[in-house]
């Protein structure tokens, strides 16, 4: 993959119990972007996202405001080094 960064993501509001991790999981998958989504015991969600600059925006995008039952109050997005064993695909963990 050309030109592939990674993100760490941090979304705040009413974002767990509502299927976000879920969704959050198959939109990535659409996108085509690689990573991980997990809840954090502060009731916030966090995601590593590795794609291409089109996809990160795309999938940031979607994580301003998430699944139909979530309400994102705040979304932090960090740009980092992707890990030397990059993820083959999009999990839910935690």
């Amino acid at each position: 993959m050309t030109g592939v960064r990674c993100l760490r993501v941090r979304v705040t509001g009413r974002v767990q119990g509502v299927f976000f991790r879920d969704s959050t999981r198959r939109e990535a998958e659409r996108l085509g972007v690689t990573g991980w989504v997990r809840n954090r015991p502060d009731g916030s969600v966090e995601a590593l996202i590795r794609g291409n600059e089109p996809q990160l925006a795309a999938m940031r995008a979607w994580l301003a405001h998430g699944p139909p039952a979530a309400r994102v109050d705040a979304i932090e997005a960090m740009e980092i080094d992707c890990p030397e064993s990059p993820p083959r695909d999009f999990r839910v963990t935690g």
